[in-house]
C-alpha cells in the first residue's frame, strides 16, 4: 500500500484487514476424504433424523404444522390459511414443502418436521462441500463439525419453524456468491446459484436473505481493494509475509509444529481482489429473484390484495424500526450465541485471542477467506441485534459462518490434531444426543396441550361442538384432532364471543393464558353459564418440576363449557 493509500480511515481498515488481521492464504487442498465426507453425513443425521416424533410446541410448531394440513386438504396453494382463515405473515416455501411431505408419509409431527430436519443437514453439507473451496477441506470439516453438535444451531433449526430453511437458502446464497467473486473473476454460474438460493430465501420470508448476502460482499470487496506491497508483476503482497522459494518451503516445512497444517503456496496466493460486479448482474441476480417468486405474490396480490402492504411494511420494515412485540435489548444475543455455539464458544474465544495478540507467524495462517466468513457472521449477529424485535431464532443464519471462520483457525493451529478438540466435539454430540433422544421429548410432553389428553381430548373431539380458542390461538389441538373450525377470539372481541355463545347450545373454550379464564367469569353475564370446568394446571404448589417445565403447558392452561340458560337459535349465516 503506497502513502496515499495509508491516509484517512479507509485505508487504515483495509491495511487492518488485508495485512494485518487476514494476511494469509488459504489453504489450497480442497478434496474431498471420504472419512470426512461420512462423518458430516452420519453425526447430523443420527442427532437429526430418529427424533422428530416429539408432540408438537406452541405456539409456532402448532402453526406451522397446522396451516400446510389444511393447506393439503383445502387444495388451496396461494392463500395459506390457519383455521379457516387466510394466514398472510410469510411467504409460502415452508407450507409448500410441508404440504407436500404430508402427501408423500402422510402427516404426522415425523413428517412434518422432516422439512427442518434436512435443511439442517443440508446446510451443514453446504458448509463442508462449498466451504472447502474457500478455506480448504480440513477446514471446512471443523466448521460441520461444530455446526452439527452446536446446540443453538441444530437443536433449534430442526424445530418446525421457517428459519431452519431460511439459514439454508442464505448460507447457500452466501457461500455460492462467495465463490462467484472471490477469484477476481466474476463466476456466472455461482452468481446464479446465489440468485436461486436467494430467491428461495425471500420467498421463505421475506428480504432478509438479500440483506445478509449483498452487505459482507461489498464490504469485503471493498476491502479487498487495498493493503498490501506491489509485487513485480503488479499484485499485491501482504505486509511482513515472505514469498518462499521451494527450497525455503521444504526448510519451513520440517520445523513446523507436528500437526499444524500451514499452506505453501505463495503467501499472495489466493489473495485477488474480488471480482467487480457490473449492473447489469445484478440486474440478471435480481431477475432470477424476481423470476422466483413473482408468480405467487402476483397470485396472492389478486386474491388477498392488503398482503403485499401488511407483510412488507408492518411484518419487515416496521418490525425493524419501530417492534410491536418481541422487545428485547441490543445485547440479547450475546449470551444466546456463548451458549448456542458451544463447544465452538470456546475455540471462538482462542480465536479471538489470537488476533488480539497477533504473535510472529500466527496472522499466516489466517486468511481473507476466513475473515469474509468472521465478517459475514459478525454481520448477521449486528443486523439482528439493530433490530427492536428479537426471537432467539432470528441469529441462527450467523452459526454457519462463524463455524467456517474458526474451522479455519482449528485446521490451521495445533487445535487440528489435539486431542481435546474431539474430545470437546465428541463430548457435546453426547449431550445432543441426549437432549434430543430423552429431555426434548419428556420436555415436549410436558409443555404441549396434548400431552395431557384425557384432560381436554373429550371437549374438542366432537366436530359439531364450537371449539373457541381465547385469546391466542392453540393450533396443535386442532393438528391432533383434525379440526380447521378452532377460531381464535382476542380479548377486544371477547363481547361478540359472549353475543355467539347465545346462539349455540354449548360452546367449549380453551383459555390460553392463566388468568384468562378468571376474566372471563367476571364478565360473564347472567344469561350464560360454565358447566364445567378442567384446567391443566399441576396440582399442588410450585414445584421443581414447574421451574423446568412450567405449571401449564404451553398455550393452554383452562377448558370451560358455556352454556346459554336461555338458548337463542342461529342466525341466518351464523355457525
Amino acid at each position: 500500500m503506497d502513502e496515499r493509500e495509508h491516509r484517512g480511515v479507509v485505508g487504515w481498515c483495509r491495511l487492518l484487514f488485508t495485512d494485518i488481521l487476514f494476511p494469509g492464504a488459504a489453504d489450497t487442498d480442497t478434496r474431498v476424504r471420504r472419512l470426512s465426507l461420512l462423518l458430516v453425513l452420519l453425526l447430523p443425521a443420527v442427532l437429526l433424523y430418529p427424533t422428530r416424533g416429539f408432540h408438537l410446541l406452541e405456539p409456532d410448531e402448532g402453526r406451522y404444522a397446522q396451516i400446510p394440513k389444511e393447506m393439503l386438504q383445502n387444495g388451496s396453494w396461494v392463500v395459506p390459511t390457519l383455521q379457516g382463515e387466510p394466514y398472510l405473515d410469510k411467504p409460502p416455501l415452508m407450507y409448500w414443502l410441508t404440504a407436500l411431505s404430508y402427501r408423500a408419509f402422510g402427516v404426522s409431527p415425523e413428517s412434518a418436521r422432516l422439512v427442518p430436519a434436512l435443511c439442517v443437514h443440508f446446510t451443514i453439507l453446504a458448509v463442508y462441500l462449498i466451504g472447502r473451496r474457500s478455506v480448504g477441506e480440513r477446514s471446512a470439516f471443523w466448521a460441520a463439525m461444530l455446526l452439527s453438535v452446536a446446540p443453538g444451531f441444530v437443536s433449534v433449526a430442526r424445530l418446525l419453524l421457517l428459519d431452519g430453511l431460511l439459514v439454508l437458502c442464505v448460507t447457500t446464497s452466501v457461500l455460492c456468491g462467495f465463490e462467484a467473486v472471490r477469484t477476481g473473476t466474476l463466476k456466472r454460474g455461482w452468481w446464479v446459484a446465489a440468485a436461486v438460493a436467494s430467491g428461495l430465501g425471500f420467498l421463505t420470508k421475506g428480504p432478509i436473505s438479500e440483506v445478509l448476502l449483498f452487505v459482507p460482499l461489498w464490504v469485503y470487496g471493498f476491502l479487498m481493494r487495498g493493503g498490501g506491497a506491489f509485487l513485480a508483476n503488479g499484485r499485491r503482497e501482504p505486509a511482513g509475509v515472505t514469498t518462499l522459494s521451494l527450497d525455503a518451503q521444504a526448510a519451513h516445512t520440517q520445523s513446523e509444529p507436528s500437526g499444524v497444517r500451514v499452506s505453501h503456496q505463495p503467501a499472495h496466493a489466493g489473495r485477488s481482489p474480488a471480482a467487480v460486479v457490473r449492473w447489469y448482474w445484478y440486474l440478471a441476480f435480481f431477475g432470477v429473484v424476481f423470476a422466483v417468486n413473482l408468480p405467487w405474490y402476483v397470485a396472492i396480490y389478486f386474491r388477498e390484495p392488503q398482503f403485499l402492504k401488511y407483510f412488507f411494511w408492518e411484518h419487515n420494515v416496521m418490525r425493524f424500526l419501530q417492534p410491536f412485540d418481541h422487545l428485547q435489548p441490543i445485547w440479547y444475543y450475546v449470551p444466546i450465541l456463548l451458549g448456542g455455539l458451544l463447544p465452538g464458544t470456546f475455540l471462538l474465544a482462542a480465536y479471538f485471542w489470537r488476533l488480539i495478540r497477533s504473535a510472529p507467524g500466527d496472522s499466516a495462517n489466517r486468511s481473507s477467506a476466513g475473515g469474509f466468513w468472521l465478517l459475514t457472521g459478525a454481520w448477521c449477529v449486528f443486523f439482528f441485534s439493530c433490530s427492536g424485535s428479537k426471537l432467539p431464532t432470528y441469529v441462527l443464519p450467523a452459526y454457519p459462518f462463524l463455524c467456517l471462520a474458526v474451522g479455519e483457525f482449528v485446521a490451521r493451529t495445533k487445535w487440528n490434531t489435539a486431542f481435546r478438540t474431539r474430545a470437546l466435539i465428541g463430548g457435546m454430540a453426547a449431550l445432543v444426543m441426549m437432549a434430543h433422544y430423552v429431555a426434548v421429548p419428556w420436555y415436549a410432553r410436558e409443555r404441549s396441550p396434548f400431552g395431557r389428553p384425557e384432560l381436554v381430548e373429550r371437549f374438542v373431539s366432537d366436530p359439531d361442538v364450537a371449539v373457541v380458542c381465547f385469546p391466542r390461538n392453540c393450533d396443535s389441538l386442532a393438528f391432533y384432532h383434525d379440526r380447521s373450525d378452532m377460531r381464535n377470539v382476542r380479548t377486544k372481541s371477547v363481547n361478540q364471543l359472549m353475543v355467539d355463545c347465545h346462539h349455540r347450545p354449548r360452546t367449549v373454550i380453551l383459555f390460553t393464558h392463566h388468568d384468562s379464564l378468571q376474566g372471563f367469569k367476571n364478565t360473564l353475564p347472567p344469561s350464560l353459564e360454565i358447566v364445567e370446568t378442567s384446567t391443566l394446571k399441576r396440582k399442588g404448589k410450585s414445584s421443581i418440576l414447574d421451574k423446568f417445565a412450567g405449571a401449564t403447558p404451553w398455550g393452554l392452561c383452562d377448558v370451560a363449557v358455556v352454556v346459554p340458560k336461555y338458548h337463542v337459535p342461529p342466525r341466518d349465516g351464523a355457525e
